[in-house]
């Protein structure tokens, strides 16, 4: 694996709520400046965790009724499931350690 996986309304179920690893959501856009900055910080920890944590990219405009499940409101926003429930959460382009710490102690 090692890299984001596209997530939408047809595979949100077995690849968020059925997944056996926690799972990262991104919710982006591609015209969202601060979305680009963080796009590359979430594929390097897709690769690095890869096999212990899988990283969802959910584009909001193409799924609005997602991101509306999530109340996104802006973005960047990460939202962390584990075991199908929703553990954590974070808004903005923060840094990776940042990032990292929504998760570490799941691991």
């Amino acid at each position: 694996m090692g890299e984001p996986i596209t997530i939408d309304n047809s595979n949100f179920e077995t690849e968020v709520l059925q997944s056996k690893e926690p799972v990262l959501l991104d919710f982006w856009a591609e015209w969202c400046g601060p979305c680009k900055i963080l796009g590359p910080i979430m594929e390097q920890l897709a690769r690095d965790y890869a096999g212990k944590l899988k990283v969802g990219k959910i584009d909001v405009d193409a799924e609005n009724e997602l991101s509306s499940l999530h109340g996104v409101v802006s973005i960047p926003t990460m939202v962390l499931y584990k075991d199908g429930e929703i553990v954590n959460q974070a808004v903005g382009a923060l840094p990776r350690h940042n990032i990292e710490a929504l998760f570490k102690d799941l691991l």
